[in-house]
């Protein structure tokens, strides 16, 4: 789908986050990521400005770089991948490079392995417990082995379920003002609204709009969003744009609140 985004939104007060996903299964097409595509949903569920999210693969020194980038420039920054107790898992290596930290066993977390294992552990499995010095544990309850955050980077396992099971545990402690999104359903080609779509942009610069062209659809061809943090302002320039659009045109609009 070819996306036509009208304004990019710029806000001081809610937080932002980029995503890091690491692994060289995803850059070689051996394994679909899907770990990205969750996480984006759910920062926007919650209210959090994703502005970026970067591949790269399982290299020490390319992991500690492009966090330690992220870390600075981001609120929050959330990992995907890279640890484990196999020879590729080096993300704790590579943000413990990264930050110029040594590598340290966390207690809590040797504790954890050695009941998880019954006393029973090698090199490899002690190697899960390996983090930057300075890491926090997080205790996520009945969703499996702890989560690890450096600073203000939380670090995620790649498999999709544990990604998902931990990220859920966690995520209202990123919890910010929401979004509010309405939906104009159109029959009508981009080139038919550009001009009403682009002054009603203009004159409502604090709401987000969005114009999506849906190929084979019987139904309708264009898909117009309105995003703000102000429900009010989605409202009043969504109908600004309703009084504009020839009326055979609008299929059916629909309200997202917290979208």
């Amino acid at each position: 789908m070819v996306e036509y985004v009208y304004l990019i939104m710029t806000d001081d007060g809610p937080k932002k986050a980029g995503i890091i996903i690491i692994g060289n299964e995803i850059l070689s097409g051996k394994v679909v990521d899907a770990n990205s595509s969750f996480l984006a949903k759910e920062l926007r569920a919650i209210g959090v400005n994703l502005m970026r999210i970067s591949v790269i693969p399982d290299d020490a020194g390319t992991i500690g770089k492009e966090i330690l980038e992220f870390s600075e420039t981001y609120d929050y920054v959330f990992t995907s991948g890279g640890v484990g107790p196999t020879h590729d898992d080096v993300t704790m290596e590579g943000i413990a490079s990264g930050f110029h930290v040594g590598i340290v066993r966390h207690p809590e977390l040797v504790r954890h392995l050695m009941n998880y294992c019954g006393g029973r552990t090698n090199a490899a499995v002690m190697k899960m417990a390996e983090v930057p010095e300075g890491a926090e544990i997080i205790d996520i309850g009945n969703a499996g082995f702890p989560l690890v955050s450096f600073r203000n980077v939380f670090i995620f396992p790649g498999i999709p379920q544990y990604l998902v099971k931990k990220f859920s545990a966690i995520k209202e402690r990123f919890r910010c003002s929401p979004f509010y999104l309405r939906r104009l359903y159109l029959d009508a080609k981009e080139s038919d609204i550009a001009e009403i779509l682009n002054t009603v942009v203009a004159e409502n610069r604090d709401v987000a709009f969005g114009s999506y062209p849906i190929i084979d659809n019987p139904g309708y061809k264009v898909v117009v969003t309105a995003e703000s943090r102000s429900r009010e302002r989605v409202d009043l320039s969504v109908e600004d744009l309703i009084k504009r659009l020839p009326k055979e045109m609008i299929v059916r609009v629909e309200k997202n609140d917290n979208q």
